[in-house]
């Protein structure tokens, strides 16, 4: 797909009259041509969208069927020139029986029409006074119009290279929902018509089905479910447009309105067949495929849907933008950090930790989880031991930091600064101290990396490891340095996440300790290691390696997806259009992409580490690759995108 694999949908909820098929038509056809306009790809319409779901006996009349069926011929000579999918709902006569279908219409042919496998006749439902259960009728077609029309439960649609799956309202509610085998067979994208009157507690219940269908079926998941106009003599009907994808829920909320709405989200396909080929378990249930027919659109204008500006693109994958949800995530890594760590002093029969304390974000967090674990554990805090050890390039602000925190969580802190170790080192290998060279900084954390080492053999302890996911995937880490530890707490957290993880700390505890770890928060990332003729920070991480916002969203969609360079890049665009330039972003997702393959070594021999996320780098858990692959493919597609922006 030359679209980097993106396909617009949406969930329209239009006004209807009852029985006013004229009005409903013509609302649909303003709808799509408004869909059209925005670029819209596919859109699904409510269950029985063309008469209203609450017309109840009119359905036995004879002039309300052939209108809607005339209807439906009417509707889709107005879309032939609309590139275009969708689906509505219409009750149409087959073999002499009345059933509820969802219609799928596009370039103005009538690809297919798929009957309500499941009726509901309990409670205020009482669905097969009207229809037929369409749920064992396949392999049929029927005459519709001048036309003859694939009609059954096996049909899956394909229209700009996306196979599509259609199913209706109660469908979903059932203990093996018809999308499940659709989805296993190849759907890509389900399409819920719906008409799910209102009830306490009932819409929660419904968010949850269609989050959990989409995450089990690997799919998106379009649904949209009657609202204003419909019948409200015993029911109400408030209209949702919900889109999910892969279990990721995208919902406007938008309830009880008195005009049409919509929501729409751009699914990204390729991501989906990323995880449907990466998951085994998804494909060995691949043995439905036969049982369906696949039908192509005959009239399709275009064969791939055109690349334009995404709707949304997170420029934070790692951190969720709701603060419920975020404060949940935070608690739930923390835990399990701390309960990885507890297992590790538990099979070791442990009782001592030190850690490197240098005042920044990652060994406070690797503090924070220490003392959480040992808490948990039941085990003195005196027990952890916090080094600080002050270098060539040490700052105030950050020495402070350390001790104030070593000092307020009630744990055992040590001075020991190497500057007088790494002069004599200098010394020893003829390294000019004036020179700040690789061997300058990297000296000083192999300093500190022996000192932790020791110290833990003299207090039988372990050396808890600071560096995080960020660091591991740019290699921005000393090799038997800061790399090496006897357990990497924060191995698989990105940066991103790491401040928001302190902050959730600092949430919890006194206004001291909080105030240290804000600043903790607020303070220039630096490894300070080369001195400066202030005692300000100077030497900042990110203008040496680039923003690790940027690195952490390409860290995502590389090793979680396996995207390639140049849809990276295309997300990154539109994901900080407001704050980066595209050279920049160009320029730094080259830096990651050639770093991450040189630094693939350091990755290879890291200590053990919990995993907390759906990606991680260990060698033994998501990431096997050589330390001397080639990056020159990935990078040549990087090249040539500064060369079309030159020419």
């Amino acid at each position: 797909m030359d679209n980097f694999g993106f396909y617009r949908v949406r969930a329209f909820v239009p006004e209807v009259k009852i029985a006013d098929i004229q009005f409903n038509g013509a609302q649909i056809i303003n709808a799509l041509i408004k869909a059209e306009s925005d670029k819209v790809d596919c859109v699904v319409f409510p269950e029985l969208s063309i008469t209203g779901y609450t017309c109840g006996d009119l359905f036995q009349q004879e002039i309300l069927m052939k209108s809607a069926e005339e209807q439906i011929i009417i509707i889709s000579e107005a879309t032939k020139d609309l590139e275009l999918c969708f689906a509505l709902g219409c009750p149409i006569m087959a073999f002499g029986k009345r059933y509820n279908c969802a219609v799928m219409i596009c370039g103005g042919e009538i690809m297919g029409i798929v009957p309500k496998s499941y009726l509901p006749n309990y409670n205020e439902f009482y669905e097969k006074r009207w229809f037929e259960s369409g749920k064992n009728v396949k392999s049929k077609d029927i005459k519709f119009g001048d036309s003859i029309v694939p009609f059954g439960t096996d049909l899956i649609f394909k229209h700009k290279e996306v196979n599509i799956g259609v199913e209706i309202c109660e469908d979903l509610w059932v203990p093996s929902p018809p999308s499940s085998y659709l989805a296993m067979a190849g759907a890509e994208l389900i399409l819920n018509l719906s008409a799910s009157d209102d009830l306490i507690g009932k819409y929660d219940y419904l968010v949850s089905l269609i989050t959990q269908q989409s995450a089990r079926c690997r799919c998106a998941y379009a649904y949209s479910s009657a609202g204003w106009g419909e019948s409200s003599t015993d029911l109400v009907f408030s209209g949702k447009a919900i889109i999910a994808e892969d279990g990721n829920i995208s919902d406007n909320e938008n309830k009880f309105l008195t005009q049409s709405f919509f929501e729409t989200k751009d699914i990204d396909i390729e991501k989906l067949r990323s995880d449907r080929s990466r998951f085994n378990t998804f494909v060995e249930n691949d043995s439905h495929k036969n049982d369906f027919r696949f039908i192509s659109n005959k009239n399709e204008i275009g064969n791939c849907a055109e690349l334009k500006e995404p709707i949304i693109i997170d420029p934070l994958p790692f951190v969720p933008k709701n603060p419920i949800s975020l404060n949940q995530r935070c608690e739930e890594i923390i835990n399990i950090q701390s309960y990885g760590l507890m297992k590790r002093l538990k099979a070791i029969n442990c009782r001592k930790a030190v850690i490197g304390i240098s005042g920044g974000l990652d060994s406070t967090l690797a503090l924070l989880v220490t003392v959480h674990a040992f808490d948990k554990l039941n085990i003195n805090r005196n027990g952890i031991i916090g080094v600080t050890m002050p270098g060539l390039a040490t700052s105030s602000r950050t020495k402070n930091n350390a001790f104030s925190l070593m000092e307020n969580l009630g744990v055992k802190s040590l001075e020991i600064p190497i500057g007088k170790a790494v002069e004599v080192h200098f010394n020893d290998i003829n390294q000019d101290p004036k020179k700040f060279d690789a061997t300058y900084e990297n000296s000083q954390a192999r300093e500190r990396t022996q000192i932790l080492m020791d110290l833990a053999n003299k207090e039988n302890g372990i050396v808890i490891g600071t560096g995080d996911m960020s660091e591991l995937a740019l290699g921005w880490c000393t090799y038997n340095g800061d790399q090496m530890s006897m357990y990497g707490v924060n191995s698989s957290v990105p940066k991103t996440l790491v401040k928001h993880l302190v902050k959730w700390f600092a949430s919890k505890m006194d206004k001291t300790i909080s105030d240290t770890l804000t600043d903790i928060c607020d303070t220039p990332i630096s490894p300070e290691l080369i001195p400066s003729s202030s005692d300000d920070i100077t030497q900042k991480t990110e203008d040496l390696v680039g923003p690790y916002d940027l690195h952490d969203f390409f860290l995502y969609y590389f090793l979680r997806y396996g995207f390639s360079p140049l849809k990276i890049y295309y997300l990154s665009k539109y994901a900080f259009k407001d704050v980066y330039k595209e050279h920049i972003i160009l320029k730094w997702l080259k830096v990651f992409i050639k770093r991450f393959f040189t630094q693939q070594f350091k990755r290879s021999c890291m200590p053990d580490g919990p995993k907390v996320g759906s990606v991680n780098l260990s060698p033994r858990g998501d990431w096997r690759m050589p330390s001397d692959a080639s990056y020159q493919l990935w990078l040549s597609q990087l090249n040539e995108i500064e060369f079309n922006n030159e020419t």
